[in-house]
């Protein structure tokens, strides 16, 4: 069966099929998938339940692995793997929303993940073990048509500029607050407003409502109202696709800037969400 990818929206998203991510991959399957996944930005491999020594055998195809910067989330067994789950060790469940990697408000939530690290991720790819009876669903947006859309005026003043990135906190959403213990580093870093994506070179919308937290050399009220314009944009319907997941479910999103996303806290907060994840290590954000 020869690997067939299936777009999931106009703007971002296809499913791939013929490809069992349990089993090895040949270097023309490999690259096939990296030439989808830098297209597409996101890409769905349904009802295939892993370990997680298969996971890391299946992201290890796409570059070497790094820890997150949450040493709590750590997998027991596989430091390379993050446990994302609402349940606690005692077997109670989280109320707060804060170990579930999503945010009630999804237009306040959208990220490309480890934008506050100086080298961000290549690519994460999260494992459905446990999902509730309903919502949870994870959201995707087009920070590249996003970008496109925007007016010209907009799409030069802010091409060239430069943002900060903060993990756990930014001026919109002040209770993402991190224990500062907890953390392997302060995890701070300037990165491109607009970047182009190092394999397409398409511009995109990097800075991100989740962690940026101003752009340098602007007044902050000046920053607040321009990054609100590309948020605003960022979150346009058209722009969107969401993923209501199954057990065995893997999705792939790229972090090399083109591709947002956010997790919904619309689920029963008596039923056990898990995930396994794995972040694949990237290379600098390009300006664009």
């Amino acid at each position: 069966m020869s690997v067939h990818f299936e777009p999931l929206s106009p703007a971002v998203g296809a499913e791939v099929t013929g490809v069992d991510p349990r089993r090895p991959l040949d270097a023309e399957t490999v690259a096939e998938i990296e030439e989808a996944f830098a297209e597409h930005g996101v890409l769905l491999f349904r009802e295939a339940p892993m370990d997680p020594a298969e996971l890391m055998a299946f992201s290890r195809h796409f570059g070497p692995l790094q820890p997150h910067v949450q040493r709590a989330y750590h997998h027991p067994d596989a430091p390379d793997v993050v446990v994302m789950t609402n349940q606690h060790a005692d077997g109670s469940f989280d109320e707060t929303g804060a170990r579930r990697g999503a945010i009630e408000n999804v237009r306040n939530g959208w990220h490309s993940d480890l934008a506050y690290d100086a080298i961000p991720a290549k690519a994460t790819l999260l494992h459905a073990t446990n999902v509730p009876s309903s919502g949870g669903n994870t959201c995707f947006a087009s920070a590249a048509a996003a970008y496109e859309a925007l007016p010209e005026e907009t799409r030069e003043r802010v091409r060239g500029l430069e943002c900060l990135f903060v993990y756990g906190t930014d001026q919109r959403n002040k209770s993402l607050a991190i224990a500062a213990q907890s953390l392997e580093k302060e995890e701070r870093a300037v990165h491109p407003v607009i970047n182009a994506h190092a394999a397409t070179g398409r511009a995109a919308i990097y800075a991100n409502p989740m962690s940026t937290v101003g752009i340098v050399g602007m007044e902050q009220e000046e920053a607040d109202r321009l990054l609100d314009e590309l948020f605003d944009m960022l979150d346009r319907p058209e722009f969107r696709w969401e993923h209501e997941w199954s057990v065995g479910d893997t999705l792939m999103w790229d972090n090399r800037g083109g591709t947002m996303h956010c997790g919904r806290l619309d689920y029963p907060r008596n039923e056990l969400r898990r995930f396994l994840r794995t972040t694949v290590t990237g290379g600098p954000i390009l300006p664009a």
